[in-house]
């Protein structure tokens, strides 16, 4: 076989190739746009996220009204949350609900489909094939056991950095959101306020923790 022959070979099997695996850019959803109505908050382009995810948007709506704890429903093209969040709180759960039910695991490509096999969620990926039952976390508000409360003081590690520069860290099914903390530092953390499963704290030195 000439260079020719095999250059020639190579082009033919890239061609073949769907395109979702030539392409390799970085999965993103449209930026969420919301409007705020006195305590409702509104997604006004909440169809375009769900189009975006390929996922019934009755089970993405279901999925952000159970973890950030309010009633809502869909309105044409806009979801309607009867509560007023941020988009910062939207968006996190927006993202949790992208990483457990859309991503695959093993490419890290959304191009998948839900299954149901018996009782058991599968996430089927038409990229690279790989399938995995979907693991969704189940909702800690009825544990009161382990339950959040404002007043609260915590120790956690910050893992990451929000937009607006807040540092952001986990406790048991919480996200902590602590501003005027960096990436990687461990604190302390009195819980001031408290919106579902968003916890929001600030830095103490007082009291022993949880």
């Amino acid at each position: 076989m000439t260079d020719d022959d095999y250059l020639s070979l190579l082009d033919r099997a890239k061609n073949c190739l769907p395109e979702t695996i030539q392409g390799h850019e970085r999965f993103s959803l449209p930026d969420l746009d919301i409007l705020q109505e006195g305590k409702i908050t509104v997604i006004r382009n909440f169809i375009d996220i769900t189009d975006k995810l390929r996922r019934d948007p009755q089970h993405v709506l279901q999925y952000l009204l159970r973890e950030l704890g309010t009633p809502g429903n869909i309105e044409t093209r806009r979801a309607v949350l009867k509560a007023k969040l941020s988009t910062s709180q939207i968006s996190e759960r927006v993202q949790e609900y992208t990483d457990t039910f859309v991503i695959c695991s093993e490419c890290d490509r959304p191009d998948t489909r839900m299954l149901k096999e018996g009782r058991t969620l599968v996430l089927e990926c038409e990229a690279c094939g790989a399938r995995r039952p979907v693991n969704a976390k189940k909702s800690t508000r009825s544990d009161t056991s382990s339950e959040l409360r404002a007043g609260d003081i915590i120790e956690i590690l910050i893992h990451d950095v929000g937009k607006k520069g807040d540092g952001v860290g986990k406790y048991q099914n919480y996200l902590v959101v602590v501003p005027g903390t960096a990436k990687g530092t461990r604190a302390k953390v009195k819980i001031t306020n408290m919106s579902g499963t968003t916890a929001f704290g600030t830095v103490t030195q007082d009291a022993p923790t949880r």
